[in-house]
């Protein structure tokens, strides 16, 4: 009865009801290497991020910057790409910013003792407004096929997406640093605890301005991925994503509060998130019903978790 009703067995279930009704909905299009592959493509980016984001706020801590930074990356793309720089130097570097705008957040919240919530609203509109400074409102769309097709064509053989793939290799990563090592144990107890876990000798600080930088650096890889995906770079790219961000942390079973979740209830949020709103898209509904569906999750796996939790608790 316990596994039941362990959070990651609803999201699992949700799962299929969405690739049910997903099908049904859109005539079968849904479950076919075509629409996988659709699915793939537009999850891979807001998964990529809340990859590091879940052990954030699994150290009690937020980030809401990281569709800035992605934003703020895409910008760069586009303004060193127009200022003659190859995409090798391009690359590397704005993912380098990526974890510098990590560090400042981690720096403002871990030595100034600021909230983070506060910080990365400011950093929000800050990286945001950076991206339009770099780039203003155009839009650099005359990338090389060589590296373009990487964002738009799948894996030859096969319909799944290279994004994809970088995704997979993320999951193994931050699962691991997160339930498998020592580093990991930390972020638990920071989240559960912080007081106490800094009378037992935790570096609280340090692994707390690690995951801002972190964070960063991949939200910078996903404005990498974005801008491939759709082969321009512009400042607006991601706006609103770290809301789809958020959501699939928090419906993947994280505390808002800290010290809880996983990095497997989160993959299956963010399947569950990205195939409901394909779903939806490939259906014809508006725009705003996504929002609102998105908004309802997010309102929804902050009080699902804890009651499903008291349940547990309560079977013998």
């Amino acid at each position: 009865m316990k596994g039941l009703l362990r959070w990651e067995s609803v999201l699992f279930v949700l799962l299929a009801l969405v690739a049910v009704v997903g099908s049904a909905a859109t005539g079968g299009s849904f479950l076919t290497g075509r629409g996988a592959f659709n699915v793939g493509s537009d999850l891979a980016v807001m998964a990529l991020i809340a990859m590091p984001l879940t052990l954030v706020i699994v150290a009690a801590e937020i980030d809401l910057s990281v569709a800035s930074v992605l934003g703020l990356s895409s910008a760069l793309i586009g303004a060193l790409w127009n200022a003659g720089w190859p995409l090798e130097a391009i690359l590397p570097f704005v993912i380098v910013v990526g974890a510098v705008c990590g560090a400042i957040n981690g720096f403002l919240v871990t030595k100034l003792g600021l909230p983070s919530l506060a910080v990365t609203i400011g950093s929000l509109a800050l990286y945001r407004g950076l991206a339009f400074v770099v780039l203003g409102d155009q839009a650099v769309a005359d990338f090389p096929e060589s590296y373009t097709q990487f964002g738009t064509n799948p894996v030859p053989g096969t319909w799944i997406p290279y994004p994809i793939l970088l995704f997979a290799v993320l999951a193994v990563v931050f699962g691991l640093l997160l339930h498998a090592t020592t580093f990991g144990r930390a972020v638990f107890a920071i989240g559960a605890n912080e007081e106490a876990a800094r009378f037992s000798g935790i570096r609280v600080k340090r692994i707390k301005f690690i995951l801002f930088v972190l964070t960063g650096a991949v939200a910078a890889l996903a404005g990498i991925v974005y801008t491939l995906r759709f082969a321009s770079a512009r400042a607006d790219n991601g706006t609103g994503l770290e809301l789809e961000v958020v959501t699939a942390v928090l419906l993947g079973g994280v505390s808002i509060f800290g010290g809880r979740g996983t990095i497997g209830g989160v993959i299956l949020a963010a399947l569950v998130l990205g195939g409901l709103t394909d779903a939806l898209i490939l259906d014809d509904i508006a725009t705003e019903v996504v929002k609102l569906v998105t908004g309802i999750l997010l309102l929804a796996s902050v009080f699902a978790p804890a009651v499903t939790k008291r349940l547990t608790r309560g079977t013998p």
